[in-house]
């Protein structure tokens, strides 16, 4: 009976994201400058605020990598420590690589608690290998609102122990390709697998093919996203670079300071596959 209860308490705790307590909201503390099209978000964490999301962000972790249902089936089937290395399989394990996928996982994340986007294609569930990163932009958001035309959000990820000015100016490149639309690669990936499902999420997969296809979306349908983590303080060259973008774009300029940068993202990792154990 407690194997049971602990399986579904695993399978609540990850499906229902929306219920749980919103992770920025409680981790952190915001900076904001927001104008017309660009807005600027630092933000710090809270004395505390880790320790307050820890399982939320374990539950988190697991989800970008797999379903929450086959998650919580594995461990009926297999146990904890079977479902737990089964996980591991699809979980990088050098430090560059969960650095990497640790910084898309975050931005994915707080574009959809603060920015009004939705990310609906979780990309890491459909790595090639533990260790390779997916081609394309990191990670694409829809807004979606009844009436009106699609959103998108084309975002780029960095994460660095010190932040400088070589990550920003890759990220910045990387986001201007493609004429600043996301690539066709990433926005067919969502689209194709939003198709797959069926009813509505099929509906929004075709208006995205159909848009792809007679590249339709104007510039100001779509925003930058810039993410950044690192262990530095917010550096003047994101600053600098967040004053020279353009203004015929929504643009976003984020940047979250983890002082214990590295030991932040190995413990976040080890928590994640401690399954039963939140």
């Amino acid at each position: 009976m407690t194997e049971i209860l602990l399986v579904a308490s695993l399978e609540f705790s990850t499906l229902n994201r929306s219920e749980q307590m919103p992770l920025f909201a409680e981790w952190c503390e915001y900076d904001s400058t927001v104008s017309e099209k660009k807005r600027l978000l630092r933000l710090r964490e809270k004395a505390g605020g880790r320790t307050t999301v820890a399982n939320t962000l374990a539950s988190i972790m697991r989800s970008h990598y797999d379903d929450a249902t086959r998650i919580a089936q594995d461990v009926s089937e297999l146990g904890y420590a079977k479902a737990a290395a089964l996980l591991s399989e699809r979980m990088p394990r050098s430090a560059t690589a969960r650095s990497g996928e640790l910084g898309e996982i975050l931005a994915t994340e707080l574009v959809e608690e603060n920015l009004g986007y939705r990310v609906p294609v979780r990309r890491l569930r459909y790595k090639d290998g533990r260790e390779m990163a997916l081609r394309g932009d990191d990670f694409i958001g829809v807004q979606n609102a009844a009436g009106q035309a699609l959103k998108y959000a084309k975002g780029e990820s960095k994460s660095r122990k010190t932040l400088s000015q070589d990550a920003i100016t890759d990220a910045r490149a990387v986001l201007a390709r493609d004429q600043g639309r996301p690539t066709p690669i990433s926005i067919l990936f969502v689209a194709d697998h939003l198709m797959d499902l069926g009813g509505e999420e099929e509906k929004l997969g075709r208006a995205i093919r159909n848009e792809v296809a007679t590249r339709a979306v104007t510039s100001d349908r779509i925003e930058h996203i810039l993410f950044t983590i690192s262990g530095n303080p917010t550096p003047k060259a994101l600053l600098d670079d967040f004053e020279a973008t353009s203004g015929d774009r929504p643009h976003a300029v984020i940047h979250l300071e983890v002082p214990d940068h590295q030991d932040f993202i190995q413990a976040s990792f080890e928590k994640a596959l401690k399954l039963g154990n939140d």
